[in-house]
């Protein structure tokens, strides 16, 4: 087997925050059981020793939450101790986490070093659009926390990169959020589109307004406080694309993931992202009690493909073969058909093209966005790649 990507949640769901838009939340509120608690250490063995057998060459043990840190700093000096132990061909192991920072101490940021782990911290920008959704379990704000984290990352030369969650707000003021950045030497940004919760996804045979929900799932989409509409979604894109053009232009390089993604598409090259590849790729999600599911977005009861604890990454292949997960990606809305920007578009990620019941795929929530996106941006992209062509040796 090639190598392998396990995407870990030690801690399930489980949070020591109280994010209003959380996914992971919601998520929990729609299967059986919210939480599988924290990882124990026996289970973590279990996935370490199988997949060092299972992988040729590399393998990442990257992991995500809720929050991952609620497991503990020893859970991950135990993982770096297992590796050792069953690294026996020798494989390139990498590392990954995502944390809101709320739990960052000297002692983890030293580790983080020492291990060379890649870190995500989230962080939505300035104080006044952070603390709105990103708030403690007392509901209090935590930009002022997640800055210490930065700076902590930053004195101990930890790798770490700002994941920002764009919501309405975000999208209004990203102008400041990007200077803020800029002024910050936050040179790593990525940009993910906020979700709004899965039962504005549902299909409900009766609507309240008496409309076909199936027929047209898109009225049931931004009605939260911070849904990100098509409209603000592309005017989002169009300016944060220019402040980063702007600095492209004056030799500043910042990478903004999508942006990196849609110039090496450009040049050539497959995107890196899942979600740009216009259908679902072979992932490996792994829950606190050893369960495997095949996207983060879909960590619910119906989707689980097996365990880990007794089931062999083969089987686990088999079994999401036989749920036919990935088929629905691979179907293209008519609305594709002959679309200019197709290519790069590809049709979006499953999540904005998917209603829950519902087996077909339809047209991407915001494919307005993209287009409105891809004929302002199109000409400078392709300069920016070809600049980048020509430095190659």
């Amino acid at each position: 087997m090639p190598a392998l990507h396990l995407l870990i949640k030690p801690a399930s769901l489980s949070c020591n925050m109280r994010c209003s838009y959380c996914f992971s939340f919601d998520i929990a509120k729609n299967r059986e059981k919210e939480s599988y608690g924290i990882m124990p250490l026996d289970i973590l063995e279990d996935i370490v020793r199988k997949t060092l057998a299972t992988s040729e060459q590399q393998c990442t043990f990257a992991f995500q939450g809720g929050e991952p840190t609620l497991a503990g700093l020893d859970f991950y000096k135990s993982l770096v101790e297992m590796v050792t132990r069953y690294n026996t061909k020798n494989i390139d192991v990498q590392y990954a986490l995502q944390t809101n920072g709320y739990k960052i101490n000297k002692e983890w940021a030293v580790f983080f070093k020492e291990n060379r782990f890649l870190i995500g911290l989230s962080l939505d920008g300035i104080r006044e659009v952070h603390d709105l959704f990103r708030r403690d379990v007392g509901g209090r704000g935590t930009f002022s926390k997640t800055m210490q984290t930065a700076e902590l990352f930053r004195r101990w030369q930890v790798d770490f990169n700002i994941l920002t969650v764009v919501t309405a707000q975000t999208a209004k003021r990203i102008s400041q959020i990007y200077r803020f950045f800029s002024r910050n030497d936050f040179l790593f940004q990525q940009y993910i589109p906020c979700l709004d919760p899965l039962s504005d996804r549902l299909i409900s045979p009766t609507p309240a307004d008496g409309d076909n929900k199936e027929s047209n799932p898109q009225t049931y989409r931004g009605l939260e406080p911070y849904s990100l509409t098509p409209e603000r979604y592309g005017d989002f894109l169009m300016t944060l694309f220019d402040l980063w053009y702007d600095d492209f232009a004056k030799g500043k390089r910042v990478s903004i993931r999508y942006f990196d993604n849609l110039i090496h598409m450009i040049m050539g090259y497959p995107p890196e992202i899942c979600a740009m590849m216009g259908y679902c790729t072979k992932q490996l999600i792994v829950e606190a009690d050893g369960s495997v599911y095949p996207c983060d977005f879909y960590v619910l009861d119906e989707y689980r493909l097996g365990n880990l604890r007794t089931d062999e990454f083969t089987e686990i292949e088999k079994n999401r073969d036989a749920s036919g997960f990935i088929a629905p990606s691979l179907k293209k809305s008519p609305i594709c058909d002959g679309c200019t920007w197709y290519p790069l578009c590809r049709g979006g990620c499953r999540r904005d093209r998917d209603i829950i019941g519902k087996t077909d795929t339809l047209h991407n929530y915001y494919c307005a966005a993209y287009r409105k996106f891809f004929e302002y941006a199109y000409f400078r992209l392709e300069m920016c790649a070809r600049s980048l062509l020509k430095e190659l040796p």
